[in-house]
């Protein structure tokens, strides 16, 4: 089971910080991804972490970081330089499956997600 929070209302050129807290002995085996989604759009995939390191959607590039927390069962996406179209419903997967981290299909379990506003 996987719970996202974090979520808010920003302007333009803010922060936010969400966090992703999981569940069971297994949470810092899995390689972990975000993902957002907006109204008529496809989810689409925003960073991940793996034993590898980070990787991330160009568009976020150099503005977020993705980190975690294995202790604390946790995933964490830092989120600066905010733009509106930033905004949408962000959720936290785990990763079961090698491969393409932006591929939807090699993910399992999904969070309910949270929402980010940016406003201009």
């Amino acid at each position: 089971q996987l719970v996202e929070c974090g979520g808010g209302l920003v302007q333009a050129g803010g922060s936010l910080r969400l966090s992703c807290v999981g569940s069971g002995r297994t949470f810092g085996t899995y390689d972990m991804g975000w993902f957002r989604q907006t109204a008529g759009k496809e989810r689409e995939f925003v960073a991940g972490i793996s034993w590898n390191g980070p990787s991330y959607r160009d568009s976020v590039q150099g503005r977020f970081a993705v980190s975690r927390d294995n202790a604390k069962l946790t995933m964490y996406l830092q989120m600066n330089s905010l733009k509106p179209e930033d905004t949408g419903i962000y959720y936290c997967a785990r990763k079961f499956l090698s491969g393409n981290a932006a591929d939807t299909r090699r993910y399992d379990s999904w969070g309910q997600g949270t929402l980010v506003t940016v406003s201009s």
